[in-house]
């Protein structure tokens, strides 16, 4: 590959740059504070995360003011490059932008073998690498990168960063803006958080899904069965905050190996599409072997794609609260753990928050609690995985209700979603 066409690119992706921060909102994401705590640290920061999820800008972010050079590995005039061509990469970046502090390179897990150049390059500039597939802190980049390097994981929006975007800071004492956030909550659930979509709608989401199925998974991991896997993972999509076992998924898509389905939904989370959480048990061998309950990234991301979730609103409710479970987990909760709870009477709590050996939280999920049946199902599951998991912190997720309840000796808080969503980081 010539040291010009890089530096043609380069040049081309700038322009885009400078488009892109001059005509649409940028805000700070949550998670910018905590990296920025590493920049004069680390030689070498990662950023991973699902397809447009907003870690480029951030890398941007993180260097403004400063000497850097940026190259977007994802753009089709650099298909084929290979890993003896990114000596050409530093020239071409000496050339156009003369000495640089900082180096971007994003999805650079594109081209095989890039690992031995990033730890060289870090020798004497500071690189940030961004990409769209967890296995890029791979056992041997982290070997190859020993010393002084930091890794993150970035989401989608946040509701608190939706509001954010959507310039609304709301007074959760305020009437109106109670009624405000409830209306925001609606596009929220409905519409996820991807970043571009906002702006763009719901046909840029079906073209993200479909960047990730072709470009994160099949070509990735060179899948030969490839209209089933589709199928499969718009099943998996399609069927967000419900039990799944992988023997059940074998026969539903006639795959012949189990192993198959467990390859198939793993690629599904290297990619960043997908999550799974496991039941909760004290027994390692069975939380492996346990059904497990299914998530998707973004619930817009699962809308876009026409199943018609948005009649199940409970559903998206809870796959909203699962992520951003997993989103404080990522940003400022690093140790906690996240399960869902069930019994031999089927009893079942939607989360259980742990850290280090203790159950810190039991979360259930309930978007209406009008129901008095389903309010005292909510509650008897509950105190049955308190008893059992000697946890007293006890808390409903509700679409709208808010109060206490006394049981048993025990103290049941139910909290409306908006008000869950906008606590913030370490405190919630």
């Amino acid at each position: 590959m010539e040291t010009e066409l890089i530096k043609r690119v380069i040049r081309d992706q700038e322009e885009e740059i400078l488009s892109k921060f001059s005509t649409e909102r940028i805000i700070d994401r949550e998670y910018s504070a905590e990296i920025r705590k590493h920049t004069t640290k680390a030689n070498a920061i990662v950023i991973t995360g699902v397809r447009r999820s907003g870690k480029s800008t951030e890398a941007l972010l993180l260097v403004k003011g400063k000497r850097y050079a940026h190259l977007n590995f994802d753009d089709p005039s650099l298909d084929g490059m290979k890993a003896t061509d990114l000596v050409k990469v530093t020239e071409a970046i000496a050339e156009l932008k003369g000495d640089v502090e900082y180096i971007i390179l994003d999805e650079v897990q594109n081209v095989k073998g890039w690992e031995l150049y990033v730890s060289r390059l870090r020798e004497t500039k500071k690189v940030i690498v961004t990409g769209s597939n967890s296995e890029l802190m791979s056992e041997e980049l982290a070997s190859r990168l020993t010393g002084r390097y930091t890794s993150f994981t970035a989401f989608p929006f946040s509701f608190r960063e939706f509001l954010d975007y959507n310039g609304f800071r709301p007074d959760i004492y305020l009437t109106g803006d109670i009624a405000k956030t409830k209306t925001y909550l609606n596009k929220y659930l409905l519409g996820g958080g991807f970043p571009e979509a906002l702006a763009l709608g719901e046909r840029f989401l079906v073209q993200i899904y479909s960047d990730i199925i072709t470009k994160d998974i099949e070509r990735r991991y060179s899948i030969r069965h490839r209209s089933t896997f589709r199928e499969f993972s718009k099943y998996v999509v399609s069927n967000v905050s419900k039990e799944m076992s992988y023997n059940k998924m074998k026969n539903i898509f006639g795959i012949k190996s189990v192993h198959t389905v467990k390859n198939y939904l793993g690629f599904m989370e290297k990619a960043y599409l997908a999550f799974k959480i496991d039941k909760y048990s004290n027994k390692l061998k069975q939380q492996i072997l346990s059904s497990k309950k299914v998530y998707c990234i973004d619930t817009g991301l699962a809308n876009a794609l026409g199943f018609r979730i948005e009649e199940e609103r409970g559903r998206l409710l809870e796959n909203v609260i699962a992520i951003e479970l997993l989103r404080r987990k990522s940003y400022w909760n690093i140790h906690s753990e996240v399960y869902f709870w069930q019994d031999y009477r089927h009893r079942e709590v939607d989360f259980v928050v742990k850290d280090g050996n203790s159950i810190k939280q039991l979360i259930q999920v309930s978007y209406r609690t009008d129901d008095s049946d389903t309010k005292e199902r909510e509650i008897r599951s509950l105190l049955a995985a308190s008893k059992e998991l000697r946890c007293d912190d006890l808390l409903v997720v509700t679409y709208d209700f808010e109060g206490t309840e006394e049981r048993d000796g025990k103290r049941i808080i139910f909290m409306p979603a908006w008000k869950w969503l906008l606590l913030t980081n370490r405190s919630s």
